[in-house]
C-alpha cells in the first residue's frame, strides 16, 4: 500500500504506476494512498524485495497518448539492478557513480538514456562496469535520489532502443538490408 497525494487525482484499478521504476497496476485506490501486487518475478528483478514500511519511492504516472514526452522512454520494465559506488559534488550538481549489471552494459551509451529507481537520467560518462550519472538541483530534491548513499541498491532501466537494436543485429533479421557496419558507419556502435 502507497500513500500519495500527487498521482492519486484520477488514479483507477487497473492503471499503471511505476514505483521506484517498476510498472505495476492499482488494484485499490483510495483518496490518499493506493494498492498494487507484486509477483516474484517482479521482486526478483527489483529492488522491491528491500522495501520496508516507510520508505519513500518515486512514483510516476503512464504515459498518455495525448501528452508531451517530457523525457526518454521509460516503461517501467526494470531490467537489473546496479549499485551506488559514490556520490559526489561538482559545482552545483551531483555526480552519482553507479554499477551496471554486466548483461546490461552493452546498451549504456554516453549521452544515452538510462533510468535510475525510474528516474529519467542522461548517462554522462561510461566506465567499463559502471555509469556516470549529473544530477541537477531540482532532480535531486524532487525525487528519492537525495535520500540515497553510496553502496544503495537502484532499478535500472536501460534505453529501450538500444535493447532493440541489439536484438535485431542478434538474430540477424534476413529481411533486413541493414548490417551492422552500416550502423556503426552511421555512428552507431
Amino acid at each position: 500500500i502507497i500513500g500519495a497525494s500527487k498521482i492519486l487525482t484520477d488514479l483507477s484499478i487497473d492503471d499503471s504506476v511505476a514505483v521506484n521504476g517498476v510498472c505495476l497496476t492499482a488494484v485499490e485506490c483510495s483518496e490518499n494512498a493506493f494498492r498494487v501486487q507484486a509477483v516474484l518475478e517482479t521482486m526478483q528483478r527489483s529492488t522491491l524485495q528491500y522495501f520496508e514500511i516507510g520508505r519513500k519511492v518515486n512514483l510516476e504516472r503512464a504515459l498518455a497518448a495525448n501528452a508531451r514526452l517530457g523525457g526518454h522512454y521509460v516503461q517501467g520494465h526494470v531490467d537489473g539492478v546496479g549499485k551506488i559506488v559514490s556520490i559526489r559534488k561538482q559545482g552545483n550538481g551531483t555526480i552519482y557513480e553507479i554499477s551496471i549489471p554486466g548483461d546490461l552494459q552493452q546498451y549504456v551509451v554516453p549521452k544515452g538514456s538510462i533510468a535510475i529507481d525510474g528516474i529519467s537520467l542522461t548517462v554522462a560518462n561510461v566506465m567499463q562496469d559502471k555509469v556516470e550519472i549529473w544530477i541537477i538541483p531540482h532532480t535531486l530534491t524532487s525525487t528519492t535520489l537525495h535520500e540515497n548513499k553510496s553502496g544503495d541498491e537502484v532499478n535500472i532501466e536501460v534505453d529501450i532502443i538500444g535493447k532493440y537494436v541489439a536484438h535485431f543485429l542478434k538474430h540477424n533479421n534476413p529481411t533486413s538490408h541493414i548490417a551492422e557496419s552500416q550502423l556503426k558507419e552511421w555512428g552507431y556502435e
